[in-house]
């Protein structure tokens, strides 16, 4: 993801001084003040301008070498999130008194955060005022109309919605989405677009929570445990990210308790003076409606319909009556539905024979890898396709097409 270009004439130097402030005179007893760097010795020089990224954390990490190397690490992994896993290890040793603790006053939160958001001011992430969110609605729009192949609703759908959201001047309640269809139809996929293109670290973010219940969830006996677990877990997160998602992998197999656990944090309204302080977004992903929506598409190819002409309020209407009829499953049973918590469900069509093939390019070109259009359709022909008499729709989607390209590595 392409990050915006910081001011570099002004902003390295006041965030030298900021770093010298901070720790000037503070320090612990003994700690002799690190030098000023040579160029911030004269006035009017300034260091060259360059990118967000690698070039710029470089030419910091250059000016500030006087710093220690264990504060430096510190500060990196908690601005840039860079050497984080070399910081983690020595904390874990600081913590066991392998090593002395530090006398630098930085460490406290609310020097984090101040330099966190100074630092932030002359990025993109101004808009957003907080380094982690982006909100790349473009690029968002940019993947889905490249990358997501025969899912023209599901396109339509989560962009508006989630654009629309971001930019409500305070939204009531959270966004609620539910992702339908068969497996390998692009349901997670979407779902790590969405957090790619609205937090810097995508899945990875501290404000994007992944929950998939046979993962987390495993067993009913300990419901009531998971209960807690789950409530403080996303408590947590919503207290410490004005924007967060959440994502819900498997959502039919979550038990009845824990989805009604969850009902709170999306009918919960902001207090009045604070709606645009904290958002939300939860994310349902599951395979009930696959076979309802797999017959409305199957019933369009017969009549000789485009997919195209499919639209949202018949495959709506067909998924909630389907969903809300007594079944075994949790799901079904919930009260998300009866209570209209659900904003929107967001039906995935079965892939036909050519969307494999462009997913089959897609994985050619992600790994640089040359093909041709006899080599996609050897890889699409190596998927199952169904009903048995049509031979319509791949079984499995996209789902396995990464892999099946090792077939034709030179």
């Amino acid at each position: 993801m392409r990050q915006a270009r910081l001011p570099a004439p002004r902003g390295l130097g006041c965030f030298v001084l900021v770093l010298l402030l901070l720790l000037g005179g503070s320090g612990s007893p003994g700690t002799t003040p690190p030098p000023r760097p040579p160029w911030a010795e004269q006035p009017g020089a300034v260091p060259e301008r360059a990118p967000w990224g690698t070039a710029r954390y470089e030419a910091v990490k250059k000016h500030l070498g006087a710093l220690s190397k264990q504060y430096w690490q510190y500060l990196a992994c908690r601005v840039w999130q860079e050497g984080c896993e070399e910081e983690e290890k020595q904390q874990e040793e600081r913590e066991a008194g392998a090593v002395p603790g530090w006398g630098f006053p930085l460490v406290g939160q609310d020097y984090l955060e101040i330099l966190s958001a100074w630092y932030c001011s002359f990025g993109r992430c101004c808009e957003t005022g907080d380094c982690r969110i982006i909100n790349n609605i473009t690029g968002l729009e940019a993947d889905l109309s490249g990358h997501l192949h025969g899912q023209h609703l599901a396109k339509a759908v989560v962009l508006r919605a989630v654009q629309g959201f971001l930019q409500s001047p305070g939204p009531r309640r959270a966004l609620v989405l539910s992702f339908h269809g068969w497996s390998g139809t692009g349901k997670n996929f979407v779902a790590r677009m969405v957090a790619s293109h609205l937090y810097r670290d995508g899945l990875r973010s501290d404000c994007v929570r992944v929950f998939v219940s046979l993962l987390h969830f495993p067993h009913h006996n300990y419901v009531d445990s998971y209960k807690a677990q789950l409530q403080r877990q996303i408590s947590e997160t919503l207290q410490h990210c004005r924007q967060a998602l959440l994502i819900f992998d498997e959502a039919e197999k979550l038990h009845s308790s824990l989805l009604d656990a969850i009902k709170p944090f999306m009918a919960q309204h902001n207090s009045k003076g604070q709606a645009d302080q904290q958002r939300s977004i939860f994310l349902f992903l599951s395979n009930l409606g696959g076979n309802t929506i797999n017959e409305v598409a199957l019933d369009f190819w017969r009549a000789g319909r485009a997919r195209e002409e499919i639209s949202l309020e018949l495959l709506e209407q067909r998924l909630r009556l389907e969903l809300q009829e007594p079944a075994e499953n949790s799901y079904a049973h919930s009260q998300l539905l009866r209570e209209n918590l659900i904003d929107f469900l967001v039906p995935f069509l079965p892939l036909e024979y050519h969307h494999v093939k462009l997913c089959a390019r897609d994985a050619f070109l992600a790994r640089g890898l040359p093909y041709t259009e006899a080599t996609l359709d050897q890889v699409a022909q190596m998927m199952v396709f169904v009903p048995k008499e049509e031979k319509l729709f791949s079984a499995q989607g996209c789902k396995s097409v990464p892999q099946r390209i090792n077939y034709f590595l030179p």
